[in-house]
């Protein structure tokens, strides 16, 4: 039998740093991982406690009151139209983007691209298909090869880039041209500071058809929803149809009071936009606390991280912010070409990061 390799996980490496950073005498500021840290807003909490009765097998495709509502969603906040019946729900953004390659028939042999620098589950799920791998931020890099599948992300993570509607536009006909299937990694796309983000789905994009693509959406940014495991995927009716038919087999379902909390989420953008403001706030005091201590922040102008350099090796500067009681992500945790920056999320309470803030100053 052959086990697939998988690279370490990440996050078990900063162990050191971690317990450095943790002896500073004010405590940990941990700023290396993007999970939320503000409670669920009531009416999700309501939502997900309402549904705890129901004692039933909740389907795999969810109920039509949360398709309707992730469809309503979508087009209020993003100028994307889908039909209901395309949306599927799943658990957490994560596990679709583990095992999509391998729910999409990719295997040994096939080729995966995915950004230069690229949330490590890009890759993993490729390897966990067998499939090869090529990091490239535009076509030309790729050359005449032809991929089974291609994953973009805007607002990027780790860099916090947004790509323009031309950019993404170019990638979907290349893709169509060679039969590839384009994946869009949407979580941040609500997380906009500098530049508006478009999804794939957008028109200006697609050129009005879903055909070949599909758009992941998380509720774990947006909402606070990371502890709930609250994705869905969106696109091409045909390849929404296929991943619907292996997650039955699968058993890959939400579960009831899940769904109903994601319904609730989805028909309410006042949460969003409260949280969306929080999230700017702490942008506002770590950015230029960052710059006052020597950093140039590039890109980030969307998103939930800041990316950050002192023009040394990333694990460099991991160590002189660990000394100072905070953790960042190496950049070298997203691909080879982010081996001077670091990953600086804003996902600390606003105390956290009012205090990471004072230690750059000083």
């Amino acid at each position: 039998m052959t086990i697939t390799r998988l690279p370490d996980f990440p996050w078990d490496t900063l162990a050191d740093a971690t317990a450095k950073a943790r002896a500073h005498p004010d405590g940990l500021v941990d700023l290396s991982i993007g999970t939320p840290v503000d409670p669920v807003p009531p009416g999700i909490q309501a939502a997900l406690t309402g549904a705890a009765w129901i004692p039933g097998y909740p389907t795999t495709h969810g109920t039509p009151e949360l398709r309707g509502a992730a469809a309503g969603a979508l087009a209020r906040r993003h100028g994307v139209l889908v039909d209901p019946a395309d949306v599927l729900p799943t658990i957490g953004s994560k596990e679709l983007v583990a095992w999509l390659p391998t729910l999409l028939g990719v295997g040994a042999g096939d080729l995966v691209v995915l950004p230069a620098l690229a949330y490590p589950t890009y890759e993993v799920g490729a390897r966990l298909a067998g499939a090869d791998v090529l990091r490239a931020d535009s076509t030309v890099a790729v050359g005449p090869a032809a991929p089974k599948l291609v994953w973009l992300n805007s607002p990027s993570n780790p860099t916090g880039r947004v790509l323009p509607p031309e950019h993404l536009r170019k990638v979907v006909d290349w893709a169509r041209e060679r039969g590839a299937v384009v994946v869009s990694d949407e979580c941040y796309l609500a997380l906009d500071w500098e530049t508006a983000p478009v999804s794939v789905l957008h028109d200006a994009v697609s050129g009005g058809s879903h055909e070949g693509l599909l758009a992941v959406h998380s509720l774990s940014k947006s909402s606070s929803l990371a502890g709930y495991r609250a994705g869905l995927v969106t696109g091409d009716p045909a390849l929404v149809r296929r991943l619907l038919t292996v997650r039955k087999h699968a058993g890959l379902i939400v579960p009831h009071p899940v769904q109903a909390a994601m319904t609730a989420a989805l028909a309410d953008d006042e949460h969003v936009a409260t949280q969306k403001a929080r999230y700017a706030a702490r942008r506002a005091v770590l950015k230029p606390a960052l710059a006052a201590a020597g950093f140039s922040v590039e890109h980030s102008e969307a998103g939930l991280y800041l990316w950050s350099t002192r023009g040394e090796d990333a694990w460099a500067t991991v160590d002189w912010l660990a000394e100072r009681g905070i953790l960042a992500a190496p950049g070298t945790f997203y691909g080879p070409t982010g081996d001077k920056h670091v990953r600086v999320a804003l996902t600390a309470t606003d105390e956290r990061v009012e205090a990471a803030a004072k230690r750059l100053l000083a």
